[in-house]
């Protein structure tokens, strides 16, 4: 019985029982992470500390789900996979503490599972997590991970925690050691990526200001005027954000701003714009001068560019309700086609998208993406251009869309991405391609077409 009703204690008590919480219903609904944890984050009473910490178990946890399972289902007597959701991921939690955070006392990581389990099922559980949870602790030393030498897909799936079905498609067409720096790049914790506003601030006096509120900075490798910050708490409170001296933008997709490289006083639109970070760098590119059309299918989430816009005192955007698939505009300059896609490109920050996709799932968003692009085609003006974008690393919602599409569209010639990018981001066929692994930044696509000016 779900010990959630009124009359009795309230379950999800705690940073770990908050964890719990989230991490339970990131298992069992479509709510994503990151969604989950800010309304946590923003509603709670959680202190500073406390914040962090929930922070780093739920992705943690996500980041090393497998690698748990696994320890967890060698000591489990019985069926573990039969666990109750809830009692699965108060055992999770307790082991990432007890495996990872080496500040944490094991008999605190355990005591809190086991009390939040007394609360959910009683106490006959409880004494028998407790058992499990005691046992780990006494053994780690002698946990026995699967090897490489005996199943490099396994050994990749278990120990660098991610699903199968990926592992697989990595490694046959990456092989074991590249396989294998991906996922674990995958599985580091992000740095925080800021893009200063020029429209409000130069890079100096940004950098300035970071000083003084004392936030350490490294100046990116690619997009010089980018800086990563190690992840802040908060920081969409601060003063330096809500005066919009900056916008969170990994490097990865400034350098599909650069790509598209809009000019002041064109017209470009933007056709699945939300939350509205590339319309927002479009404006900067552009000096504030000319036309943004931002397009997106939700008005809830054009709010968000509306805000955006607001923030940054960018004021050359036009909100446009729509679907990308069929919306019809009067051709612009410039069109970018900002894909929705699998997302696994940006595991570091989103690791409960891996246990949420399937490969079906690639295969359903290849027929929007080349929906989306064909109409995408005809709101391009001669001798205009079109980039198409991701943040996935699959050739089939990447390479593969764009050669089907030219060799339907003779009137497009693929424009080669180095003539605006740094030559390590641009791949052998020129396009754009970043990968964790290679570049310290999320794994991201880009195609730069012209459309023929007759």
């Amino acid at each position: 019985m779900n010990n959630d009703s009124h009359s009795l204690p309230p379950l999800y008590i705690g940073v770990r029982g908050i964890a719990v919480k989230i991490l339970t219903r990131v298992e069992r609904t479509d709510a994503y992470l990151d969604k989950l944890l800010d309304i946590e984050l923003e509603t709670g009473d959680l202190n500073p500390p406390d914040k962090r910490l929930l922070n780093e178990l739920v992705h943690g946890v996500l980041r090393n789900q497998s690698k748990l399972d696994w320890v967890l289902t060698g000591f489990y007597h019985g069926q573990y996979s039969k666990v109750a959701p809830n009692v699965r991921n108060a055992l999770r939690v307790a082991l990432y503490q007890i495996l990872f955070l080496t500040r944490i006392p094991h008999h605190a990581a355990v005591n809190e599972a086991v009390e939040f389990v007394k609360k959910y099922r009683g106490q006959r559980l409880a004494d028998t997590m407790n058992g499990l949870l005691r046992n780990i602790a006494r053994n780690i030393e002698n946990i026995r991970y699967p090897l490489a030498t005996n199943d490099e897909v396994q050994y990749l799936s278990v120990v660098h925690s991610h699903p199968t079905w990926i592992v697989k498609r990595w490694h046959a067409r990456h092989g074991f050691e590249e396989t294998e720096s991906l996922c674990k790049a995958n599985n580091m914790r992000p740095f925080l990526t800021l893009r200063p506003n020029p429209l409000r601030i130069d890079y100096k006096q940004f950098v300035d200001e970071l000083v003084e509120v004392g936030i350490d900075y490294r100046r990116c490798f690619y997009m010089r005027d980018y800086v990563t910050v190690r992840n802040l708490p908060n920081i969409r409170q601060s003063r330096l954000f809500t005066e919009g001296l900056f916008t969170i933008q990994d490097e990865s997709a400034g350098l599909v701003g650069d790509l598209l490289a809009p000019q002041p006083g064109e017209t470009v639109i933007d056709l699945c714009s939300a939350p509205g970070g590339k319309a927002i760098h479009a404006a900067e590119h552009m000096q504030n001068q000319g036309r943004i059309i931002a397009v997106d299918k939700y008005e809830v989430r054009l709010n968000l560019i509306r805000q955006a816009a607001e923030r940054d005192g960018v004021s050359i955007i036009e909100i446009q309700e729509g679907d990308a698939a069929e919306i019809s505009l009067e051709p612009a300059d410039k069109v970018l086609v900002d894909a929705p896609c699998s997302g696994l490109g940006t595991l570091s920050k989103k690791p409960d998208i891996k246990w949420k996709r399937e490969l079906e799932d690639i295969q359903k968003l290849n027929v929007t993406q080349s929906a989306i692009l064909e109409n995408a085609a005809r709101l391009v003006r001669p001798g205009g251009v079109l980039v198409y974008s991701t943040c996935t690393v699959e050739p089939e919602e990447n390479q593969f869309i764009i050669k089907d599409f030219l060799s339907r569209h003779p009137e497009f010639t693929l424009e080669n991405a180095g003539q605006y990018l740094p030559p390590r981001v641009v791949d052998e066929e020129g396009f754009l391609a970043t990968y964790p692994h290679k570049h310290r930044m999320d794994g991201a696509f880009g195609a730069r077409m012209v459309r023929s000016a007759s």
